[in-house]
């Protein structure tokens, strides 16, 4: 091929790339007005159904395999991966009506909350966290019907076109905060401004540190351990656990403290160790509600 003519591909292909994320969003606008268009229970009931036919066959499943034989081996792995994929789906349809699980205080039981509401009655900041755990994108409706105050750290899509599907304008006092850099520095700007902030840690991070997860080496987002010992303020672990179709129980458990040694690495990785502790009791109770399609070890395990 002409180097003219190799030259034209490669200047196109930034167009090439707007009109292909164009395309995927309007799919994905296609899909949230679909079933925002069905009464939620059927949204949910149909997404999950869906996507236990249709994603056991997609090629993420045998990572999600490979996941479970790490994690856990000697679990029933096809039915784990099934009932993962319907959880996925009742997601896909449950969150064009978040609004409702903050409306309907049936659809969202409390447990363990008491510390909580003591805490914010008293003007306490707390560092939520919590993994992708049942349906963490209820987290926002959460943070709404129990006027906590602050902001919750996500991963911002690839596709521009796609900021939409993130809207939290209904949750004024609630901000979203995507990771990287600039994340960083608002997270902190959260926090000095007395507000709380929820985050999730349990996916892989490249430039994180190594902690032990399931028995294997993960690399781990020392974020919410560095703020924690940074400010001192109380750390909770919460999960949002399907119980059955659309409706979940939060359980939040008494707050973690990190010890301050002196010796920061350390004692980064002793907090994240026991951090990725929690985690490991919470998938190991609930592993068809956790995103095993994620590659969380090093890539050479899943070889």
């Amino acid at each position: 091929m002409p180097l003219s003519e190799r030259f034209r591909e490669h200047k196109d292909l930034p167009r090439m790339m707007d009109i292909l994320q164009r395309a995927e969003a309007a799919l994905l606008w296609l899909v949230y007005h679909f079933f925002r268009a069905l009464p939620l229970d059927l949204a949910s009931r149909f997404g999950g159904w869906l996507a236990r036919t249709v994603g056991p066959l997609l090629p993420p499943s045998r990572r999600a395999k490979r996941g479970l034989e790490l994690a856990l081996p000697g679990r029933d792995h096809a039915r784990i991966i099934r009932d993962m994929w319907e959880n996925l789906g009742r997601m896909a349809g449950e969150y064009p009506h978040s609004l409702e699980f903050v409306r309907d205080l049936t659809r969202m039981e409390l447990a363990g909350a008491e510390t909580v509401l003591a805490m914010r009655a008293a003007g306490q900041p707390m560092l939520f966290f919590s993994g992708h755990i049942g349906n963490w994108e209820l987290t926002y409706p959460l943070m709404a019907r129990l006027d906590i105050h602050g902001a919750g750290v996500f991963r911002a899509p690839n596709n521009p076109h796609l900021a939409w599907l993130f809207d939290r304008a209904a949750y004024p006092h609630i901000g979203m905060i995507p990771k990287g850099a600039a994340g960083a520095r608002k997270s902190i700007e959260v926090l000095k401004e007395g507000k709380s902030l929820a985050m999730f840690v349990d996916q892989k991070m490249n430039d994180g540190i190594e902690a032990p997860f399931f028995g294997h080496p993960a690399m781990t987002a020392p974020a919410l351990a560095g703020l924690a010992l940074k400010f001192g303020y109380p750390v909770v672990p919460f999960r949002i656990v399907r119980l059955d179709g659309a409706r979940f129980r939060v359980e939040f458990k008494e707050p973690l403290r990190f010890e301050k040694t002196g010796d920061r690495n350390a004692d980064l990785l002793a907090a994240m160790t026991k951090v990725n502790q929690v985690l490991e009791g919470w998938i190991s109770e609930y592993p068809a509600q956790w995103l095993w399609l994620h590659r969380r070890w090093p890539k050479e395990l899943y070889r």
